[in-house]
């Protein structure tokens, strides 16, 4: 999944997107993994069972929640489904570059 977030952050970049991560490893871990993957979204640490999972009801690994320009939620996606993630934020972020003009 890291190397497809990678790609997503240098095809988007210069277009109104933005990857943050939340990540339930351990902290020495996840500093392993950012460094490893060269990770240059902002990632936290929300440790196993974190607030952050519990306040947006994450059920399962990975959750990617993709919102609009207007932060709202407009889907989740729950798994690995790289070409669903892609198609919605091609759409979001098209919607997004029509809307600034």
């Amino acid at each position: 999944m890291y190397d497809h977030e990678r790609s997503l952050v240098r095809r988007m970049q210069g277009r109104p997107f933005v990857l943050l991560g939340v990540n339930s490893d351990s902290k020495s871990k996840l500093r392993a993994t950012i460094e490893r993957e060269q990770m240059t979204w902002r990632s936290w640490w929300d440790g196993s069972g974190g607030s952050i999972a519990a306040a947006w009801k994450v059920e399962g690994w990975p959750t990617m929640y993709v919102l609009d320009h207007h932060h709202v939620v407009r889907q989740i996606i729950v798994g690995p489904d790289t070409y669903q993630l892609d198609r919605a934020v091609e759409r979001l972020v098209d919607e997004a570059e029509r809307a600034a003009r």
